[in-house]
């Protein structure tokens, strides 16, 4: 007896549909988000008194943490707290996701 040939079937037209219309809609930035903001003088000894957007705020506070190693070596989510960041912060370790929710208190 012989086997027969099967054919696997090919989803290339469907998946060449769905990437078409995910590349038609764009995500517009919130307007929220860009909108300048005045830090507070203990976050402007961080990042600067400019007024700059909530984004590049945490963006160089990031940099800020980075570059002075102060993310816990332990558990990367956490960030011990220097002589600068304490005021913001209020305690000495915080978390990466309770850190945004501090600094917005110091964004006027």
């Amino acid at each position: 007896m012989a086997k027969k040939k099967t054919t696997k079937k090919t989803t290339a037209k469907k998946h060449a549909t769905k990437k078409a219309t995910a590349k038609k809609s764009k995500r517009k930035p919130n307007a929220a988000f860009m909108k300048p903001l005045t830090p507070s003088p203990a976050l402007a000894a961080v990042v600067g008194a400019k007024a700059l957007p909530r984004t590049q705020v945490v963006k160089k506070l990031w940099q800020y943490i980075r570059t002075h190693k102060l993310q816990d070596s332990n558990n990367r989510r956490n960030i011990n707290a220097d002589s600068k960041l304490r005021p913001i912060f209020g305690k000495g370790t915080v978390s990466m996701f309770e850190m945004t929710k501090l600094v917005s208190k110091h964004l006027s």
